[in-house]
């Protein structure tokens, strides 16, 4: 490669010979003959290395500022708190993973303050799990919070030479990238890995495998601790930069990173694992002359998964020997999905109220909205993923309609999830519609902020609800404004209520919007005559 930068340097750049082109003007040169060559698709990328950080065969020069250190301070359970934040359920992955990833970061510290005994082996990670149920999520998170470089590989692009797919090696050359090229805190990043039950060498396979065994051994290699060089021998900008470094200083600095603390995590869905351990089960169970059990759930079976499963599904016992860490993701379910929309911070629907608040248009999601996107969700069998899609099947046209026109403000219901045109159609045509939605969202936000404040749990059936949004709609009056007046006694009313009866949950009908303080009235000398709801008092079966 020096030689070829040679020649173009000697014959097409013709320089004087006393004279030789500053590094500057060399770079500028090659990268105009570059063009001619390729064309606009070659662009030459200066990448110079920080010599701060990067690991070289020589000392640091004067002046350079000293390698930093590595700061890791957080116990488990803060961890986990964090990951709660942003992954619904998952919570024996998040206690594994949390706890693997204090012991590994842990050791680190110790490494680098000189004070690590014995033999250590990393807590690299392998999660097994369905598609969708949060893996490279609780993954991205970790790393955020730590504060290290992130990168996701998929185990299916990789080949045993490098010349049919990609590199492994490219993973730590990207940590690098991901840090700003930070050598220092890129040897402390986080690689994973997707997909890699993909790369299983099938039992019956006869020939040579470039896309199974010989990937594992290079991730082998990788995992264990070696020298990645950053400059690849198959990057043409790499080896123009080394070539123009040596045309500069005469030498060429060996640039290298060791993987020693870099933690490897790795992740499949195992679709016929299962399989292998019931096949297990079975045979022992046989064995014994015990009777074989019913059918297993998959869960159950993956949590009992062995090493020479993994083995017998087509991975070679070194590799899984260097995954001693084993978490199993459960699949989401309706329940887990909503809560998802509703609870987590990185909640898609945040996603759609950015995208719309943009255009000046407010969208609120109704928890029966969300029930509903959550519902539809669960029938796709694609997770979290699926919540995307869902959304964006029902809000693509709110999203290319409603900017050009004058709504500024909807409500995501269950029938808008349900039937998205109608609703639209509706929005954009009854005048009344956008006063009603928000009518009806500040009925719902008063309730909410009436429990958080006071120690019950109120509810408004339907009607009730649909009473004060007429009322509002009819008397222009604001609805915070009717709420506190129908209801300024309630606070006092239900802590008698709850004194009395210890009832702390109340469903009001509409009557309790047409009357308040008739019906709370009723309510406070039922608690005091001792009845309850379902008691058979028809002027007390609606106290639930």
């Amino acid at each position: 490669m020096q030689t070829d930068c040679h020649c173009v340097y000697s014959t097409g750049m013709n320089p004087k010979a006393n004279n030789p082109p500053s590094p500057e003007e060399f770079q500028r040169k090659l990268g105009d003959f570059l063009k001619q060559q390729y064309g606009d698709k070659a662009v030459f990328v200066s990448m110079q290395p920080q010599p701060d950080t990067a690991q070289t065969d020589e000392p640091a020069e004067p002046g350079e500022p000293k390698p930093i250190k590595f700061e890791f301070n957080f116990k488990p359970k803060e961890i986990k708190v964090y990951l709660d934040r942003y992954v619904i359920q998952q919570d024996e992955a998040k206690k594994v993973l949390s706890i693997a990833v204090c012991d590994h970061y842990n050791h680190v510290k110790l490494a680098e303050a000189g004070k690590a005994e014995g033999e250590y082996q990393k807590q690299n990670v392998i999660l097994i799990g369905p598609t969708g149920v949060g893996k490279t999520y609780l993954i991205k998170c970790i790393a955020q919070l730590i504060g290290v470089p992130f990168v996701k590989g998929d185990a299916t692009k990789f080949s045993e030479t490098g010349y049919v797919g990609g590199d492994v090696e490219d993973l730590v050359r990207e940590l690098v990238q991901k840090a700003d090229g930070n050598v220092r805190l890129a040897q402390y990043g986080i690689i994973y890995i997707d997909e890699v039950d993909k790369i299983a060498t099938a039992p019956n396979l006869v020939g040579r495998d470039v896309s199974g065994r010989g990937v594992q051994s290079n991730l082998l290699k990788l995992m264990e601790e070696t020298e990645v060089p950053l400059r690849s021998q198959t990057d043409l900008t790499g080896q123009i930069q080394a070539a123009m470094e040596f045309q500069r200083h005469g030498k060429i600095k060996k640039q290298t990173l060791n993987t020693r603390h870099i933690l490897f995590i790795v992740s499949g869905a195992f679709d016929k694992l299962d399989d292998v351990v019931r096949a297990r089960l079975r045979d022992a169970q046989i064995g014994f002359g015990a009777t074989i059990r019913g059918e297993i759930p998959r869960d159950e079976l993956l949590h009992r998964t062995r090493t020479e499963d993994f083995i017998k599904f087509g991975f070679e016992p070194e590799f899984i020997g260097r995954l001693p860490v084993r978490v199993v993701c459960k699949e989401l379910t309706e329940d887990d999905l909503f809560s998802i929309l509703k609870r987590s911070e990185g909640s898609v629907i945040h996603q759609y109220e950015q995208s719309l608040r943009a255009f000046g248009i407010d969208v609120l999601f109704t928890d029966d909205g969300l029930r509903a996107i959550a519902k539809q969700a669960a029938a796709e069998h694609t997770g979290a993923r699926a919540l995307i899609t869902v959304c964006e099947r029902v809000l693509r046209e709110f999203k290319f309609q409603l900017p050009s026109s004058s709504v500024r403000r909807f409500v995501v219901t269950p029938e808008l999830v349900e039937h998205p045109e109608a609703e639209l159609h509706k929005i954009m045509t009854d005048t009344s519609y956008e006063g009603r939605a928000v009518a009806r969202m500040l009925v719902e936000e008063w309730i909410q902020r009436f429990n958080q404040k006071h120690e019950c749990k109120l509810r408004l059936e339907p009607d009730a609800a649909e009473a004060i949004v007429e009322r509002a709609l009819a008397t222009h009056q604001p609805v915070r404004d009717i709420c506190h007046e129908l209801f300024k006694d309630y606070e006092f009313g239900l802590k008698l209520i709850r004194k009395n009866s210890g009832q702390t949950e109340f469903t009001l009908p509409r009557a309790a919007v047409e009357n308040a303080e008739k019906y709370l009235s009723d309510l406070v000398l039922a608690s005091y005559r001792g009845t309850a709801a379902g008691s058979g008092d028809p002027d007390t079966d609606d106290l639930r």
